[in-house]
């Protein structure tokens, strides 16, 4: 219920966003009609359609991506020829049959009196043009959203939670329709200027179609963005982390732990590795901890060393870990890719791949790394979501082998040393947030170039803001990734934190792709990652997490070069 409410929060939010600018003519065209027949229809055609959109370009891939792009171009015609109607009505007259009907009815039909009429259909008709169009900003809040959708597939809940951010969109608009309306019938009352005010909206409905046929709604607006709208979403997802988002379960003093639930099934995995498959049946009498993960998750990556040293040392207590290996991206369900991942971060516990993340559902998980602690009863005893917490977390596993029976259970407590991207983040400062490249769920975007699957050069300017980024040279952009088309192509990223890592992979054929890394235009030095050297140069091999940056305070200016064309740049992350 915390979610659907902030979802609808920061819906209504987007009123306050220059990215809606280049749909409200459409919306207030409709202002001197009866709400009920007219203003309702479309914005519930609005709130639906962006909904659908919303939800297939999550999940549904590139074709989504086509079909959105033609139906955006068809909802620009439209709202062209409403645009004409309302500023020259006897251009109609001279318009062929069909474009005469299509005008009539968007613009001003009229009834056997003769009497204007409106009709509930061409107002549904401009709304699902309206939702087609409307691209708002992907603040935090629908980031968020986004990321649900994505990760949990085409579902009922995750439809449900975009919905309820469309619905909060359409309810601010509704507000000003009405502010709107009543405006409008004041000048035609006092002043007579009904005629003007009707060609005005004509002209401001031009202009948003032709705002939106130019990309700005996608670039220049959005990286204008309101500072101010981030900050209260992100302040809005804080806030609900204590009002309902499930937290980290803490022992209740001495008492005894809670049970949660039974432990679901593992059946949805497509392969184990280090095991055969397992079951819940099969690990009765044992307890166990399941870990969900993904390998270019730096937070999975933060909490691993806790993860392996529990599975080492309590195993001959009676200790079962189970990593189940959910994946983010397109190459983290392939299996050669995990299996190497597993190999090279020293797993040896049982892993089950849950490419369909139906493991993910039976759990109702939602967060990389979530752990759940089970008894030998397999009753779910405990959770906990994010890093940290790790001392909390192992005397849950102590006391539930103390309850199974188990003798000579070893206390203290585990201290591994994680190395390179399994190192401890450094501090608790502000840091720039998760951001990813490909454009489903791009944030912060600095270039003015828009194009989504095309090659394409693209530009950044020379100074930009915190957290803002962007890319230069020839790239060609997907949902989920950027991939360099010509060798000297660049990110440049003005980032706050100690860390940078960013999840990279070769090129299609497998050829390894050499870049070289600056921050604020010189060679990291001491600040390099375990995948730079002192000079920032590296080399990408596999896909996954690279630690570029280690060290430093403060905001800086982060640039990579890539030497070579077809490296593929998938999202950055901070710690």
């Amino acid at each position: 219920m915390t979610l659907v409410l902030l979802s609808f929060l920061g819906g209504i939010l987007t009123i306050l966003s220059p990215c809606i600018l280049p749909v409200l003519p459409f919306v207030f065209a409709r202002a001197d009609k009866p709400f009920v027949r007219s203003g309702l229809p479309l914005l519930v055609g609005m709130a639906a359609t962006f909904t659908l959109v919303a939800t297939l370009a999550a999940v549904g891939g590139s074709w989504v991506v086509h079909a959105n792009q033609f139906g955006r171009w068809l909802a620009i015609g439209l709202f062209v020829i409403f645009g004409l109607t309302l500023l020259f009505p006897a251009l109609s007259d001279r318009l062929t049959r069909p474009l005469v009907a299509l005008g009539d009815r968007l613009s001003n039909s009229t009834n056997a009196e003769g009497q204007p009429r409106d009709s509930i259909w061409a107002s549904l008709l401009l709304g699902v043009a309206t939702g087609l169009l409307w691209a708002p900003c992907a603040g935090p809040i629908l980031g968020l959203l986004l990321t649900t959708a994505a990760v949990q597939g085409a579902s009922a809940s995750t439809t449900f939670l975009l919905l309820a951010y469309a619905l909060g969109a359409a309810t601010s608009l509704a507000i000003a329709l009405f502010a709107g309306g009543r405006v409008f019938a004041m000048m035609k009352r006092s002043i007579g200027a009904g005629e003007w005010v009707r060609r005005g909206l004509g002209v401001f409905v031009l202009a948003g179609a032709a705002a939106i046929a130019l990309g700005l709604d996608t670039g220049f607006l959005t990286r204008v963005s309101f500072a101010g709208t981030n900050s209260i979403e992100q302040s809005l997802i804080n806030r609900s982390q204590g009002m309902g988002m499930p937290a980290e379960a803490m022992m209740p003093g001495n008492g005894p732990l809670p049970v949660e639930g039974t432990f679901p099934s593992l059946a949805g995995g497509v392969e184990w590795i280090n095991s055969p498959p397992l079951t819940p049946a099969q690990l009765r009498g044992k307890v166990v901890v399941v870990d969900f993960w993904t390998y270019s998750c730096i937070n999975c990556l933060r909490s691993l060393p806790y993860v392996r040293a529990w599975a080492d040392k309590y195993r001959d207590s009676g200790l079962v870990v189970i990593g189940v290996h959910s994946p983010e991206f397109a190459f983290e369900r392939e299996p050669n890719n995990v299996r190497r991942a597993v190999r090279d971060l020293g797993v040896n516990y049982p892993v089950v791949l849950d490419n369909n993340l139906d493991v993910w559902r039976a759990f109702h998980n939602q967060y990389w790394p979530a752990h759940y602690f089970i008894d030998a009863q397999g009753q779910v005893r405990a959770h906990h979501y994010g890093e940290g917490s790790y001392d909390t977390s192992e005397r849950i596993i102590q006391r539930l082998l103390v309850e199974a029976g188990a003798t000579n259970v070893p206390m203290g407590l585990v201290d591994p040393n994680g190395t390179g991207v399994q190192a401890a983040a450094a501090g608790a400062g502000a840091r720039s947030p998760e951001t990813y490249v490909g454009y489903a769920r791009r944030a912060n975007f600095a270039s003015p170039e828009a194009a989504h699957d095309a090659t394409t050069t693209f530009t950044t300017p020379a100074t930009l803001t915190t957290n803002q980024w962007g890319l230069i040279g020839v790239w060609s952009v997907g949902p989920q990734a950027a991939t360099v088309q010509q060798a000297g192509a660049m990110i440049r990223y003005r980032f706050r934190a100690h860390d940078l890592h960013l999840v990279l992979g070769p090129a299609a054929n497998g050829h390894p792709v050499r870049f070289r890394v600056t921050i604020d235009g010189h060679a990291p030095g001491a600040m390099h990652g375990t995948d730079t050297n002192a000079q920032g140069e590296g080399t990408i091999t596999a896909q996954r997490l690279y630690q570029l940056v280690r060290g430093g305070d403060g905001e800086r200016t982060f640039e990579i070069q890539f030497l070579d064309p077809g490296a593929q740049a998938f999202a950055f992350t901070f710690g």
